[in-house]
């Protein structure tokens, strides 16, 4: 099975960091987040992959290469603008090439393999299995729901009332049925093609979707706070310093190789690889690189250089 990651958005809620780092190639862990993506991509045996990347392309391939270091063979196309997800794997139909494949978002981390999942869509002639996990808050997501059989019969984006409570968490197999149903997609309320439509059009054509439950842990890593809570995870719930600190260390701190740290104190914060920072005062959930020289606090900040953004 072939193997498609959507890593062409800008990451916005990341600026000013992701003006300098593509979002997919961020450290989390001091690991970059697209090798988490492959960890699962070959778990399931996918490691023929196409990357559907955008104005950061030179980026991303002079750092991932052809794969053969991830032990993976990779492709890339590049999205022109971004119109959406199912704008974008529609630029990876070549290489998909009619196969069966799994969609995978970029900046998605999960904490352990889809083997039960990727065995059941390969087992059945589903057009779609869909990964959803249960919620206690489906508002802010896309959500499925469920028909007699089991099979998704509606897809909603954020409920405004509760309906379902299995949210769609950034991965998906499709067949060459989404080929067809591609062309008659139209762009949503805010000018994208959304591949919640598309796998609506899969069952309104009479298509089978499954969902495919998936009862780990899920981060999305688009924001401040939960790009913190990820890597704290990531990192075993320890410190994970590898550059120099000069200053009370607390909880929940992650230090990039090559980073060198002076203040009075840091907690729940990350330091880029190779970062200079210099604060008088303390540093606090916060997302730093680049060479920082400051009076004062760093409290709930992204920080590259002298541009900084707040929450």
């Amino acid at each position: 099975m072939k193997a498609v990651i959507l890593a062409a958005g800008k990451g916005s809620r990341l600026y000013p960091l992701t003006h300098h780092i593509p979002k997919p190639l961020l450290p989390l862990a001091n690991r970059p987040t697209m090798y988490y993506a492959f960890d699962r991509l070959k778990e399931i045996g996918a490691t023929d992959i196409c990357i559907v990347v955008g104005e950061n392309e030179s980026y991303m391939r002079n750092a991932l290469g052809d794969g053969s270091q991830f032990g993976i063979k990779l492709s890339y196309v590049r999205q022109p603008e971004a119109k959406g997800l199912a704008h974008a794997v529609g630029y990876a139909k070549d290489f998909v090439n009619g196969e069966p494949f799994v969609l995978y978002l970029g900046d998605a981390i999960y904490d352990s393999p889809f083997y039960e999942q990727a065995k059941r869509f390969l087992e059945s002639d589903a057009a779609c299995l869909t990964i959803v996990m249960p919620v206690e808050d489906p508002s802010p997501f896309g959500i499925v729901i469920l028909d007699e059989q089991g099979h998704v019969k509606k897809l909603v984006e954020k409920p405004k009332e509760f309906i379902s409570d299995l949210c769609l968490i950034g991965m998906y197999y499709f067949r060459s049925q989404l080929w067809e149903v591609l062309p008659e997609l139209q762009p949503s309320a805010r000018g994208e093609y959304e591949i919640t439509d598309s796998m609506q059009l899969l069952v309104n054509h009479g298509y089978t979707v499954l969902p495919g439950i998936f009862k780990g842990t899920w981060y999305d890593t688009g924001t401040l706070n939960s790009f913190l809570e990820t890597s704290h995870f990531l990192a075993g719930g320890k410190n994970l310093i590898e550059g120099q600190v000069s200053g009370r260390i607390g909880e929940r701190v992650v230090i990039g190789p090559g980073a060198s740290v002076s203040c009075e104190a840091i907690e729940d914060a990350v330091i880029m690889p190779g970062s200079q920072v210099k604060v008088t005062g303390v540093i606090r959930h916060s997302l730093i690189g680049g060479v920082v020289d400051r009076a004062g606090d760093i409290v709930n900040e992204r920080v590259w250089d002298a541009e900084v953004l707040i929450g």
